[in-house]
């Protein structure tokens, strides 16, 4: 079958897919060896398909391959996650300016609808978690997606978008934050439907450089 049928790309994205959410949640563990035969025989599929989803789990930063080590999973550490947090900062804080600047009206007026919705699971969650759904369901990811800038879309919605929430799940992020996250959030878009980059760029910033020390505090309490 040519690498360009439909059917291959089908199975081969489904199959990342697949995988993909295994190593975030964590059923694939942090630092394990990935055995192509067993993934292979596991999900019934060719040892090129594999290999080819493999190699865009390399370049989502979830799997590294080492000289004569084969291909693992990532080992999380939580000077990495810090270090996530300030490429974060830089880089969210440009998508919001360029979201204020970008998105459109139909887009704010979805972006509240959303951050509505994320109001009323707090209030089940009773202020004590604030764990956002992948893609579009994703505040942040509306945002960078809004900024309609090309190479920070996939800088962050790509290469550290699942890394990130690898290390929302295995390492457990909850506190008191929730609702404080919240409200930082509304500030935000008021300042992105304000029309107002500069604005929207300092609140960015200022909310992820709160939960990078929240994660800090966190760490040094356990």
């Amino acid at each position: 079958m040519e690498k360009n049928d439909p059917i291959t790309i089908t199975l081969t994205d489904r199959l990342f897919d697949t995988i993909q959410r295994a190593i975030v949640e964590g059923d694939i563990p942090s630092g394990s060896k990935i055995s192509e035969p067993e993934l292979a025989r596991q999900h019934g599929v060719s040892r090129g398909s594999l290999r080819e989803a493999i190699g865009r789990l390399e370049a989502r930063k979830l799997v590294e391959r080492k000289p004569n080590l084969g291909a693992r999973v990532v080992t999380l550490s939580y000077e990495q996650l810090i270090e996530i947090y300030q490429v974060r900062e830089a880089l969210e804080g440009m998508a919001a300016r360029l979201a204020a600047q970008n998105m459109s009206d139909k887009e704010i007026e979805e972006l509240q609808l959303l951050l509505d919705q994320h109001g009323r699971q707090i209030e089940e969650q009773h202020g004590e978690a604030y764990f956002q759904k992948q893609g579009d369901l994703d505040f942040h990811y509306r945002i960078v997606q809004g900024s309609k800038n090309h190479h920070l879309i996939g800088l962050l919605c790509n290469d550290l978008y699942h890394l990130l929430r690898m290390y929302r799940y295995q390492f457990g992020m909850r506190s008191k934050r929730s609702s404080q996250a919240y409200d930082e959030h509304h500030y935000l878009l008021n300042a992105i439907s304000s029309r107002d980059p500069e604005m929207a760029e300092l609140l960015m910033r200022q909310h992820i450089r709160s939960s990078r020390r929240n994660v800090e505090r966190m760490l040094l309490e356990n």
